[in-house]
């Protein structure tokens, strides 16, 4: 019986490094990442003049970080979060809904969890959407922007994180 066991035990030795090597490594949003996505985003609502919510959310759309610019209108936060919830979860610009949309495909509007408007942008590292950015309160052409400003600065800030750490 002994023997079976110790078996049993080198063969589980022997496979759990094995086991372990096929896991994938998932790659997260961590908050200090999520600062500066919103950093550059907000720089360049300032630039521009602009007021915005401004809403980062992890793979999943859950909102990892939220700005409400001074004087953007309340309606707004709602918005954004939805935008970025569908950019992440749809793995695709929000716009992409807007547009089926306008192109007559109005079956877009009951997509559980999409919010059919241009402001959602998702944060793409090493080919996988890894988040999403959504901005509302101003023009979708201004809230698609200033989205894609903060999500450009996404592959630095984690390469500056990576950095800090080893």
């Amino acid at each position: 019986m002994k023997s079976i066991r110790n078996i049993l035990y080198s063969t589980l030795l022997m496979i759990a490094p094995v086991v372990r090597a096929e896991l994938p490594v998932k790659r997260v949003i961590t908050l200090n990442v999520a600062k500066k996505i919103a950093a550059a985003a907000e720089a360049e609502a300032n630039r521009r003049h602009l007021t915005a919510v401004i809403v980062v959310v992890d793979d999943g759309g859950y909102p990892l970080l939220l700005q409400r610019l001074d004087n953007t209108q309340v309606a707004s936060v709602e918005v954004g979060i939805g935008k970025a919830r569908t950019a992440a979860i749809f793995r695709r610009p929000s716009k992409d809904f807007e547009d089926q949309v306008k192109d007559g495909r109005i079956a877009a509007l009951v997509l559980p969890g999409a919010t059919p408007l241009q402001g959602g942008v998702p944060i793409i590292l090493d080919g996988k959407v890894i988040g999403a950015i959504g901005v509302s309160g101003e023009s979708p052409k201004d809230d698609e922007d200033v989205a894609k400003a903060g999500a450009a600065a996404a592959a630095a800030a984690i390469a500056a994180e990576g950095a800090s750490r080893d």
